[in-house]
């Protein structure tokens, strides 16, 4: 058996955290098993489906690295499919038409809230003569669910679930307007595309009964189902924007890499041993049902921060100078020159140490690129007087003869410098360094000097004497 996999995103808003760990799990799945994952754009509601969402859940998952088998299936465009099945229910008796109104599904809910019931369909059209029908209303089609036994899912995450037939009842399959439901379309859609494994969020399990004695009255061949939990805030309660549930499109504009967002996503609920830092080559040959938990697992920005930073460690120079020169671009006005990049690529290695996401690296390297006169923070201002100004000018002759441009030598220069003028080293490295990078924060200063090398170095000096 081929296994195939599935991701089935409603394109009513942007691809969050939670459909995208969806997505990771169903495309690992395939992945370790050979199989196929297949992305289905379930677009049935046509008034609130946009086409900019599905632009964005397309990008999220190409950017993420979350390829699928084929080209992406429109669930809107098997309409005429799932009508044909509905034809096919009603002809076996297994579904019926309701010429309930509006007002009297209200008033039904109403009446089993207040006799502390769940609101559900009362079944008055189950078995009613057709004779009776209104010919003003259009009728919905409901599926005549089983009210005898129960129903049994072996879930591979919450293991062994059962429900009362008698707690289901039977629901609208195709829509009045001649529209199919979600119910419908969805089992009818995973039957034709061969879906053999439905891996998605736990909110789904009460959907997943419902699905199971359409696939037993169809007699079709059920999927293997895993409902995985749900992901949590910090405190425990539902995701929301306060937590981080934002599109991943707003997580790659924060400047963090999808590697490191994989990674995070994956050990949301999912675990192999300690492993922590787990590429994708291991996670594709680890991944099993077996690894997930049954309890929500709780999302924790400052953690995906620390391992982003990790990822970013491991670029290569070069890498991630191409990765922040978007960032940079509306700063510099335009395209980086070779002497630019060639300067970004020395200096980075040291700025990736310290930097959580590529916003605050493109941050802290903008002073290697920056226009002349260099701005100065207002921290930096503090450093800058005239009895500084006039050390950093004695400095610059100092500089102007040194032989040689290297860490070592410029160190050994500065160095003697303070001395001879009964300093600390710091009063003169850091007016020397506002003067140079804008700020107080910076690597190495003699570092920064060699990477600027000679004659940007002294230019900037000079402009602080202009």
């Amino acid at each position: 058996m081929t296994v195939i996999t599935r991701f089935a995103p409603s394109p009513t808003g942007f691809l969050h955290i939670g459909g995208a760990r969806t997505a990771l799990f169903n495309w690992l799945f395939a992945y370790h098993h050979r199989g196929k994952f297949c992305l289905r754009i379930e677009d049935t509601d046509t008034k609130r489906s946009t086409s900019d969402a599905i632009k964005e859940i397309v990008d999220g998952l190409q950017w993420l690295g979350l390829s699928w088998h084929g080209e992406a299936i429109y669930q809107s465009k098997n309409r005429a499919r799932h009508i044909k099945i509905v034809e096919i229910l009603l002809e076996r008796n297994l579904a019926y038409r309701c010429y309930c109104t509006p007002d009297e599904l209200i008033e039904m809910r109403q009446k089993a809230r207040s006799s502390g019931l769940q609101p559900r369909y009362d079944g008055r059209w189950r078995d009613r003569d057709l004779t009776e029908a209104p010919t003003n209303i259009r009728p919905a089609i409901r599926f005549k669910a089983p009210r005898d036994g129960s129903t049994v899912i072996n879930d591979q995450v919450q293991g062994k679930v059962t429900v009362d037939n008698e707690q289901l009842d039977d629901m609208v399959i195709l829509r009045a307007d001649g529209t199919p439901t979600y119910m419908l379309a969805a089992v009818v859609d995973d039957h034709d595309m061969g879906i053999t494994h439905v891996i998605r969020g736990d909110d789904h399990l009460t959907n997943a009964f419902r699905q199971f004695q359409l696939y037993r009255a169809l007699e079709w061949n059920e999927p293997t189902f895993a409902h995985i939990p749900l992901i949590h805030g910090p405190d425990g309660t539902k995701m929301s924007k306060r937590h981080g549930s934002l599109g991943i499109g707003t997580y790659r504009e924060m400047g963090f890499l999808p590697t490191a967002i994989l990674n995070y996503l994956l050990r949301l609920g999912w675990s192999h041993g300690n492993e922590e830092i787990i590429t994708t080559d291991k996670a594709i040959a680890w991944f099993d049902f077996s690894g997930i938990g049954r309890a929500p697992s709780r999302f924790d920005l400052t953690k995906l921060e620390s391992l982003n930073g990790h990822y970013l460690r491991e670029l290569k120079d070069e890498e991630a100078v191409t990765l922040i020169e978007p960032i940079l671009l509306p700063k510099v006005g335009q395209k980086l020159t070779k002497q630019q990049r060639d300067r970004l690529s020395v200096g980075i290695g040291a700025l990736k140490l310290r930097a959580r996401t590529l916003l605050e690296l493109a941050e802290s390297s903008f002073f290697y690129i920056a226009p002349r006169p260099i701005k100065i923070s207002s921290k930096g201002e503090k450093h800058l007087n005239e009895n500084t100004k006039q050390l950093l000018y004695e400095l610059t002759q100092k500089l102007r003869g040194l032989d040689g441009w290297h860490s070592e030598s410029i160190e050994n220069l500065i160095r003697e410098f303070a001395s001879s003028r009964e300093l600390k080293l710091n009063l003169v490295a850091q007016p020397l360094r506002v003067s140079l990078t804008g700020t107080t924060v910076s690597p190495s200063i003699f570092e920064v000097m060699v990477v600027l090398g000679r004659s940007e170095t002294l230019s900037r000096l000079g402009d602080l004497q202009t």
